[in-house]
This record gives C-alpha cells, sequence and structure tokens, in this order.
C-alpha cells in the first residue's frame, strides 16, 4: 500500500484522538523540559561567571600565590623581588592581604552576602596598584585604622553612607570585634551579586590578614617590552633559585604558582565549569530518570492504542497494507509525538531555566541574559524524538504483526498466564542475581561493595520490570480483597479490572514504582546520616552549649575568650580544622584550643591520655589502626608550605563521631597551617558549672558573643537540628528533582484509565443499562487506579529498602554506625500513593460515569 495512504491513516488516527494525543505528548514534554532546562540553565551560569572571570585579575601580567591552602608567598621572597625588580623585567609589584569578614548594618546585624564573598582587603592607590584598581566614587580612601572603604552595592544592603559607624569581625581574626566608620564607597572590578568588599589602609589590613611572615598574592606589571609569558618564566626561575638555596627538599611547584593573567582566568574558569558539569550532570541524571519513566508511559499508551485498532490495522493488512506500512504507521505517530513534545518540552524548559537564573539572581548569583544555545534545542529535540520512537518500537513490531484474520474477530483476546511465564522465569533469574549482589555487597564497605550494589540495583529493577505483571495479580488481589469490603460489588468489580490485564497494570504501576523506589532509597540515606548525627552528638559530647558562626561564617579564635568570660561558663574548647600532608596524601586533623578534649567530648582512652601536649597527637584507633601507628611513634606532617613538622603519637581513643580522628597539638597545628586557618575557630564547645541552669548559661552566652554578629549559641538539639536540617534541606532538594518522575507517573494512571474507558466504552454502557449508578461507575474507576498506585508503591517501598539497606551499610567508613529505616516516609508514601490514585482518576472516572447506556450497547 502506497506510503503516503498510510501517512494519511496516522494522521487521522491523532486527529481523531486528540485528548490521547495531548496526554502522551505531556508525558514528552515533562521529561525532554528538564533536559532543556539543565543544559540552558547550566549555560546561562557559566556565561556569567565566565564575564566575571574575564576581569580576574584583569592587567595583571603575573601571579604568585600558594598552591592549595598554602600560608601564602613569605615575605622574605616578596622583598628579593623588589630588590630584583629592574633585572627581573618587573614594572609594579603589589602584595594582597586579604580574608573574610562580617560587616554588621545600620541596625547592628550582619549583612548577608547570600553566599557570595564578603571580604576584607586592601586598597592601593592608582600609583601603587597592580591591575584594574578600584575606584572610589564617594568619600576617600581609607588611610588609618578605624576607617573603611565599601563597595556599592554591600552600603546600599546594609544602609551604610559616608561618615555611618559599625561593626565589623574579621573571620581569620585574633582581635576584637572592630568599630569602623565608611570614609569611602568604591565601584569594584569582579564583584558579583551579593559581594561585600571591604577595603581597608595597606597597614591595617596587613595586620589583620597577615601574620607578618607570608602575603596572599602577589601581582606583578611587566615594563614595557616583556610580554607576560617572559615575566612570568623569569620570576619563576629566579624563585625556584631562591628556594632551592633556602631548602633543597622542597619542590616549588608543589608549594608556589606563578601564572600569567591569562592562565589565572582560565584556571576560574576551569574551577567553575568543573562544579558546573557535575551539576549539569546532576540534573540530567533526575531528567533521564524522568524520560525512563516517560517510556514505561509512553509504551503503555501506544501498547494500548495498538490493542484497540486490531481490527483496524488488520483491515488495513487485509486491502493491500505491508507489515511494514503498519510497524511504520505507528512509528511514524510516535515521531509526530516526540517532535511536538520536544518542541513543547523546550518552550518549557526555557521557562523552568528562566525561574530558576530568577532564584539563583535573588541568592546573588550572577546573570547575563538566558542562554538559548544549539545545543539545548538539539537536546530537547533530539531527546524528545529518541525518547519517543524508543518506547513505541514494541507496540509497533507488535502492530506490524496482527494477521489480516483479527478483522474478523469481535474483540481482542488478552495474553494469558501462560505467555507471562518466560518472562517471569527470566525475571526471577534476575532477582536472584540481584539478591546475591545485594547481600554480598551489603556485607562491605568501601567504593567496591557499594558497586557491587550498584550492580545488583540494576539487576533488581530489571528483574522487576520483568516479573511484574506476574506478581500484580496476587499481590493486587490480596490487598484488593482487604480494601473491596466497605464498597462490595464495586469494589469486587474494580480488582477484577485491576487484575485483567497485568502488563498494562505493572507497566503503568512500575512508572510510580521507579520513583517511588529514589524516595525510600534517599530517605533511608538521609535517616541514616541524621541518626548518626544524633547518635554521636548523645554519645560522643558532653557539651551543654555549642558556639558556631551563623550561615556558615567563620569565627574568629578570640570568640573563645568571650564564651570563657560568660560566669557559667565551665569547660570551654574550640576545634581548628584543617588538613595536612602525610606520606604523600591529605590527613584531616583538628586541634583543640582553649583546654583539653576531653573536657568537653567523651573520650574513651585505649592508650596514653587525652592531654595533648605542643607536639602530641592524639589518634582513634580506627586512624592507628588505617596507618599503622603507635603509642609513642613518630608521625611527620609536611605543612601546606612544604615544612615537615615531626609529632609524637601521646594517645589513643575509641573512635568517637562526634570529634576527628587525628588531634595534633596546637604548638603543631600553628606550624601546619595557613595563618588564616589558625585564627578561624570552629565549634566552641562549652559545659555549663554545677549549679547553672541551661537557660541561664544560655543567656550569658548570647550577651557574651553578641559582639561577633554572626555566632548563635545551640543546645545539644538545636545543634543536631542544625546539621540535620542541612540533611533535610538536600533531600528536599532530591525530592523536588523526583517530582518530576512521579508528575509523569501520575499523568501515566491517568492516560492508562482513560484509554482504559474508551477500550472499555461497552462493558460500562452494559453495566449502566443493568442498574450501575454513574457514582458506582465513579467509585470503580477510583478504586481500579487506587489499587494499580499503592500496587506501584509497594514495589518502590520493597526495592528501595532492597537497595538503600545495603547501599548505607557499604557507607560505614563515612561514619554510618546503622541503618535507620523511613518509617514515617514509607507510611505517607504508601498513603499518598492512594490518593494519587483517587486524583489520577477524577477525570477518567467523570468520563466512564457520563457514558450513555444505549449509546455505549450501540457501538462498534
Amino acid at each position: 500500500m502506497a506510503s503516503n495512504v498510510m501517512r494519511k491513516v496516522s494522521m487521522r488516527s491523532l486527529a481523531s484522538h486528540k485528548l490521547r494525543l495531548v496526554l502522551t505528548v505531556f508525558s514528552v514534554v515533562l521529561g525532554t523540559s528538564f533536559v532543556a532546562g539543565a543544559v540552558i540553565f547550566t549555560s546561562t551560569v557559566s556565561n556569567a561567571f565566565n564575564s566575571i572571570f574575564d576581569n580576574v585579575a584583569k592587567g595583571v601580567a603575573v601571579e604568585i600565590n600558594a598552591v592549595g591552602e598554602g600560608p601564602g608567598v613569605p615575605v622574605v621572597m616578596v622583598d628579593d623581588l623588589r630588590k630584583n625588580q629592574k633585572e627581573l623585567g618587573i614594572e609594579r609589584l603589589a602584595v594582597d592581604n586579604s580574608g573574610p569578614v562580617t560587616l554588621a548594618d545600620a541596625s547592628g546585624r550582619a549583612i548577608q552576602s547570600g553566599g557570595a564573598p564578603s571580604i576584607g582587603m586592601s586598597y592601593l592607590p592608582p600609583d601603587q596598584a597592580v591591575g584594574e584598581e578600584s575606584t572610589i566614587i564617594s568619600g576617600r580612601a581609607p588611610e588609618r585604622a578605624g576607617e573603611i572603604a565599601l563597595n556599592s552595592e554591600a552600603a546600599s544592603k546594609g544602609d551604610l553612607k559616608i561618615g555611618s559607624k559599625t561593626k565589623l569581625v574579621v573571620g581569620a581574626g585574633l582581635a576584637k570585634p572592630m568599630e569602623v566608620t565608611v570614609v569611602g564607597i568604591t565601584e569594584m572590578p569582579s564583584s558579583s551579586g551579593g559581594f561585600i568588599g571591604v577595603m581597608f589602609d595597606k597597614d591595617t589590613a596587613a595586620k589583620l590578614f597577615s601574620d607578618g611572615k607570608y602575603v596572599a598574592t602577589v601581582g606583578l606589571a611587566a615594563r614595557a617590552g616583556v610580554t607576560d609569558v617572559q615575566l612570568r618564566d623569569a620570576v619563576q626561575a629566579h624563585l625556584e633559585g631562591v628556594l632551592k638555596a633556602q631548602d633543597p627538599k622542597i619542590d616549588f611547584d608543589e608549594v608556589y604558582q606563578v601564572r600569567t593573567g591569562d592562565q589565572v582566568r582560565e584556571d576560574a574558569k576551569a574551577n567553575i565549569d568543573q562544579f558546573l558539569t557535575i551539576f549539569r550532570a546532576i540534573l540530567l541524571a533526575f531528567a533521564a530518570i524522568g524520560l525512563l519513566v516517560g517510556t514505561f508511559i509512553i509504551y503503555n499508551t501506544f501498547s494500548m492504542i495498538v490493542a484497540q485498532r486490531n481490527r483496524e490495522l488488520a483491515l488495513l493488512r487485509a486491502i493491500g497494507a505491508s507489515r511494514q506500512n503498519v510497524s511504520r504507521s505507528v512509528l511514524l505517530e510516535a515521531l509526530i509525538v516526540g517532535v511536538i513534545g520536544g518542541v513543547l518540552g523546550l518552550a518549557l524548559g526555557i521557562g523552568i531555566a528562566a525561574a530558576m537564573v530568577a532564584f539563583t539572581e535573588a541568592q546573588g548569583v550572577p546573570s547575563d541574559g538566558l542562554q538559548v544555545g544549539v545545543a539545548a534545542i538539539a537536546a530537547a529535540v533530539f531527546v524528545g524524538i529518541v525518547v519517543t520512537l524508543l518506547s513505541a518500537w514494541i507496540p509497533a513490531r507488535r502492530a506490524s504483526r496482527i494477521p489480516p484474520v483479527e478483522a474478523m474477530r469481535e474483540s481482542t483476546v488478552e495474553p494469558g498466564a501462560g505467555s507471562l511465564r518466560v518472562r517471569t522465569l527470566v525475571g526471577a533469574i534476575f532477582g536472584v542475581l540481584g539478591v546475591v549482589a545485594l547481600v554480598v555487597g551489603g556485607l562491605g564497605e568501601g567504593t567496591g561493595p557499594a558497586l557491587i550494589v550498584g550492580l545488583g540495583a540494576l539487576l533488581a529493577i530489571v528483574a522487576v520490570v520483568l516479573a511484574a505483571p506476574m506478581i500484580s495479580r496476587p499481590v493486587v488481589g490480596a490487598f484488593g480483597a482487604v480494601f473491596e469490603k466497605p464498597f462490595g460489588t464495586v469494589g469486587k468489580l474494580a480488582r477484577t479490572n485491576a487484575v485483567r490485564n497485568p502488563r498494562r497494570t505493572a507497566a503503568t504501576a512500575f512508572a510510580l514504582t521507579l520513583g517511588l523506589m529514589l524516595v525510600v532509597i534517599i530517605g533511608t540515606l538521609g535517616w541514616s546520616f541524621k541518626g548518626t548525627v544524633d547518635s554521636a552528638v548523645d554519645k560522643g559530647l558532653r557539651a551543654d552549649f555549642v558556639v558556631t558562626g551563623n550561615n556558615n561564617m567563620p569565627l574568629p579564635l578570640s570568640v573563645v575568650d568571650y564564651v570563657k568570660d560568660a560566669p557559667g561558663a565551665g569547660e570551654v574548647v574550640a576545634q581548628a580544622y584543617g588538613a595536612a600532608k602525610y606520606d604523600g596524601r591529605d590527613e584531616y586533623l583538628s586541634s583543640p584550643y582553649g583546654g583539653a578534649i576531653g573536657d568537653v567530648a567523651a573520650i574513651t582512652m585505649i592508650e596514653g591520655t587525652d592531654d595533648l601536649p605542643g607536639d602530641g597527637l592524639l589518634i582513634s584507633n580506627t586512624v592507628a589502626r588505617d596507618n599503622g601507628w603507635k603509642l609513642g611513634q613518630e608521625v611527620t606532617f609536611t605543612s601546606t608550605g612544604g615544612e615537615e613538622v615531626p609529632t609524637r603519637v601521646t594517645g589513643v581513643f575509641e573512635a568517637n563521631e562526634a570529634i576527628a580522628g587525628t588531634m595534633v597539638g596546637w604548638e603543631t597545628y600553628e606550624q601546619l597551617m595557613p595563618v588564616a586557618m589558625k585564627r578561624i575557630s570552629g565549634p566552641v564547645l562549652v559545659v555549663a558549672k554545677p549549679g547553672v541552669s541551661t537557660e541561664e548559661l544560655r543567656t550569658q552566652l548570647e550577651d557574651a558573643t553578641a559582639e561577633f554578629l554572626t555566632a548563635q549559641v545551640l543546645d545539644r538539639d538545636q545543634f543536631k537540628n542544625s546539621i540535620s536540617s542541612q540533611i533535610d534541606q538536600m533531600m528536599v532538594t532530591l525530592y523536588a528533582l523526583l517530582g518530576l518522575s512521579l508528575i509523569i507517573a501520575v499523568l501515566g494512571i491517568i492516560n492508562t484509565l482513560a484509554l482504559s474507558v474508551v477500550e472499555r466504552k461497552q462493558e460500562i454502557g452494559m453495566l449502566r443499562a443493568v442498574g450501575m449508578s454513574r457514582g458506582q461507575v465513579r467509585r470503580t474507576i477510583y478504586l481500579e487506579s487506587t489499587y494499580i498506585a499503592v500496587f506501584g508503591a509497594l514495589l518502590g517501598t520493597v526495592l528501595g529498602l532492597a537497595i538503600g539497606v545495603p547501599l548505607v551499610r557499604t557507607l560505614a567508613h563515612w561514619g554510618l554506625e546503622g541503618v535507620v529505616i523511613p518509617w514515617a516516609l514509607i507510611g505517607v508514601t504508601l498513603v499518598g500513593s492512594a490518593v494519587v490514585g483517587v486524583i489520577a482518576a477524577l477525570w477518567p472516572a467523570v468520563t466512564a460515569a457520563r457514558t450513555r447506556p444505549l449509546e455505549a450497547i450501540t457501538s462498534e
């Protein structure tokens, strides 16, 4: 038969079932929109940051700084460069001393940067600056201690003007909060939305952000006729020689980096691109989940369409259409659905990206307008077409195999249970292999066992896909027999309908299964992490209160002295954190400041003492085992500046998740850490004096730390909740991303029921003719939908627990103490699935109830 005739048949089929077309297209739209939105959003943010980074180190020929978290560039090295400035080709040299600060607004509260940096730095006049300098647009530059200049955005946000007096806390400082006066308003290059820039005179900045031995960064301007690359090579060669003469063992490239301005900009762009690549991958992963769910919906839809058009397709075969003609006809319909879905998905994706950009702009992330490039357009349309064609391929093949004799049948013969046996057997094999992998993986911990659990998860999912049709009959029949009792005949009829076509029921339910499986896995991980946090605080800390910085803002070490001044404070110890090199790898460590860690934490000593001397090393038994360290052993760490610092193991304690497993004495910590890290306090742990009430001490601590602007005083429960809330935020974000797949799953139930109502039009009409009321018809559809949704939820819950529990066990090396099953979440999920079933059935139920008996009986 001519292909143009089959094209007309396809177009007429779509035109005559507009509602079916809309529902199917919508499933494609939701999945493709998330793909397009992810690509557009990340491209937009990347473009905005690239624009900002184009100004980074602008006008700087060469920049010198430490590698990683190094202490900075030694002042003696800077002095050497100044002495050899002319010979090396340096026109001008400028040092940068900077660090985090918190500035109070006109009302005395901390100005929030919305996640952007809040930085204090030195002001350099144009004749001393290297690169693009800040411009004073109002007032004057700071000239002495107690004076600051402020960028215009921060001044506006804080309602600060020339002459305003306010307070400022240096995050990495040893001094108390400062009283400062605003003397200038500036425009700063490279500042993004939310950025707070506070400028001091050169001498004040050096005192606040340097220990006199190191500076953060050195910028160089090249003499006329000297290129940036020539200056870089000359400076690096000179400094390598200087360092080698001082200490031949130190590798210059491991400690310092000398880069041209172009290299600095490219490195900055590479860092943000790396982050955005990961972020884009996460968004696309959730889009893929939505698309996977959508494939089941599209497959189910086209399977039902083919089943309903059996006689029509058989007639086409009878009058000369080949199998290829019939198959291509179905695929043409899928292609049209895919193209429409892809185009509409692109439009919706632009809207999603615009909303995400608006949200991030409100948080201080800059934007230069949406970047709707060829990649986003191609991704949306391509994904829409490919997903739809793949989903419709099996139904299309099935359609091509319909023999012409089917045109003589009055109804379609549903495949029997026998046809499911091979499929179920294969599913059972996959299931056994999956269970074995999940059990074996769950017995270990680390990357290897986690990969085995991942393999087991994949096998288990395939097993459920294959075996779900056979499982659906007994499972739906069992809980349906319980739920149907209050509804009598209507309930029994709904159960019968739900198990009548197990393939359809399983395919419809699996869309919900996949989404809820991920919800349960995420819930199990999240609740287990929160359970570990609660257990660690309850078992590992003796402190009654924890003083920490709000919104992750740092607190200076001087806060410890203020806390100790509270009359009711007994033991007060801060934990300072950092990292040093051991045997070529990073070793994360902490150091107690202000007292012994055993005064505020519940430490069970195995060997030695928790009274940590300046050169001592206190370790957990886990760290001792992993590194092979023993009591009395000398352990040498390498600082970020390349200096070797020897320590001695003075105590081994039973691992305690509330504190670091590697602790060094304060003397060692000061040698190992950059100046910025040495001056920042971690959580300050406070034990009340005997007889002092909790509320009394809280008031005293809040009064004592009020000057620090961002200091917050938390009791044990609040401290646990502050950590748990971060986990909750992450879980809510993941659930929101999973919401896409759940919406598609609901659409799938609506689509299936709507097509089922059309398919059973005669049957419903006959029920109406023998006395079933419209209300009973609606209840039948509601219950049928609920059975399908609950079946999907049960499968998802079982599958989620089967994967989530062993996955948590493999993460024990991260400190997870045990598995916490989110029973409340599971309960809400199961109840919610029943509600979803009713909601999904609203429109199909109303449509079914409107069926007129005589019209239905005379159809066909």
